[in-house]
């Protein structure tokens, strides 16, 4: 069954709209969460509503279009997690897209391997096969040539207030949308400090294999660092897209704490990246007890602070925390769309709408229209869209089914 909705009129809408570059056309799931078979598609209005009761599979979609970016997706789910109960030994996705370097095709699937579809203690679940224009990829990565995400999610709403490890995978997921080959090297970073943290637990602390791994390790932990604080700079670059929500959002001052970041504000790479080798021959009986690596860009953390009251976002109202960080999603679109010469990326919010006052309501759809993405939206009432009149495509989702709204 196909479901169509198409915009073709927008001249007394009260937006002014324009399509955007990156733009998800169709796409169609397959045993994919509880869509055995859903097809959207004749997309073309620059944001999508889709909306519905909970549990009707409303994120499910958006989690299906954040596999489009690397990594495991909006929930960061096992790929195995994501077939239907119906159907748990494959799925499929297919999306059509208005690309960075032109129309393309994208297709990905999994399929569980033989032993797992019997044995819940398998080593090998599965895998995923991912498709571009029909050719097998090497890697997640090549998708960057031709699609960019970022996305908000009601689980996010503890960012300020929980572990640093939950900012710095933040940060990293806003640095993969303006610098794909971040996740490169936060992979190899993570190899690395588990091959040095491995030694140390032997007594193997001397030696040449040791210092080789320490060299490694502190190139591509200064490489990390730096990435994190260009892409802090480019997001306070994109603070000036606020201005588009005429208030609605408060402007962020955000830094990045860590050993690494300090020393990079005013040292060059290369003196950095000796002194942290350095700090790592330095330390290794101390970290040898601590059972791990102490200090690194893997122990970083984002600060983030409401600019405009001084005070740290951990202490500020959660109302003004969900502000703050809508406000970061805003910059940071502003900013990749600034990297990419205009092409803004492709925005999944889900049920971000909801929880905001008619005042940021209408500022945030301001903002999103003036940025000029494509923007995915969620949301249980489909009240709090009606003013996207001729801006959206809207459409409804009830037990895995969707329709036009």
């Amino acid at each position: 069954m196909q479901h169509k909705n198409t915009i073709s009129d927008t001249s007394d809408a009260p937006w002014q709209v324009a399509l955007p570059r990156l733009a998800v056309r169709r796409l169609t799931l397959t045993n994919f969460r509880n869509h055995a078979t859903t097809r959207i598609e004749g997309i073309e209005a620059p944001l999508v509503a889709l909306t519905g009761p909970n549990g009707a599979g409303k994120t499910n979609v958006l989690e299906a279009l954040s596999l489009l970016a690397p990594g495991r997706g909006l929930r960061r789910a096992a790929f195995a997690d994501m077939a239907s109960i119906s159907a748990p030994e494959q799925w499929a996705a297919a999306f059509s897209l208005a690309g960075l370097a032109g129309a393309v095709d994208v297709g990905m699937a999994w399929r569980a391997s033989p032993r797992a579809a019997n044995d819940e203690a398998a080593d090998s679940p599965g895998s995923r096969t991912l498709k571009i224009d029909g050719k097998q990829a090497r890697s997640a990565r090549d998708l960057a040539r031709h699609v960019r995400l970022a996305w908000l999610t009601p689980a996010m709403d503890g960012l300020f207030t929980g572990p640093a490890s939950d900012r710095r995978r933040f940060i990293d997921r806003l640095t993969l949308a303006v610098d794909p080959e971040h996740a490169g090297r936060i992979s190899t970073l993570e190899k690395l400090l588990r091959q040095r943290n491995r030694l140390l637990e032997r007594h193997r602390a001397q030696g040449a294999w040791l210092g080789a791994i320490e060299a490694q390790l502190a190139g591509v932990a200064v490489a990390v660092a730096a990435a994190r604080l260009m892409t802090v700079q480019a997001i306070a670059g994109g603070m000036r897209l606020l201005e588009a929500a005429h208030g609605a959002f408060p402007p962020a001052h955000l830094a990045m704490q860590g050993w690494l970041e300090e020393r990079l504000l005013s040292s060059p790479a290369v003196e950095v990246e000796d002194a942290y080798r350095a700090h790592l021959a330095h330390s290794r009986t101390e970290d040898a007890a601590a059972g791990r690596t102490l200090v690194g860009a893997h122990r970083s953390d984002l600060v983030v602070t409401h600019a405009e009251r001084g005070m740290p976002a951990k202490l500020c109202s959660t109302g003004e925390q969900k502000a703050l960080l809508m406000a970061l999603v805003l910059a940071h679109a502003q900013a990749v769309k600034d990297a990419l010469g205009g092409a803004a990326p492709i925005l999944l919010l889900d049920e971000v709408a909801a929880h905001l006052d008619a005042t940021r309501r209408q500022g945030l759809f301001d903002a999103l229209l003036a940025l000029g993405a494509q923007v995915w939206m969620t949301g249980t009432d489909a009240a709090i869209f009606a003013d996207l009149a001729g801006a959206a495509a809207f459409f409804v989702i009830e037990d895995g089914q969707v329709r036009n709204g």
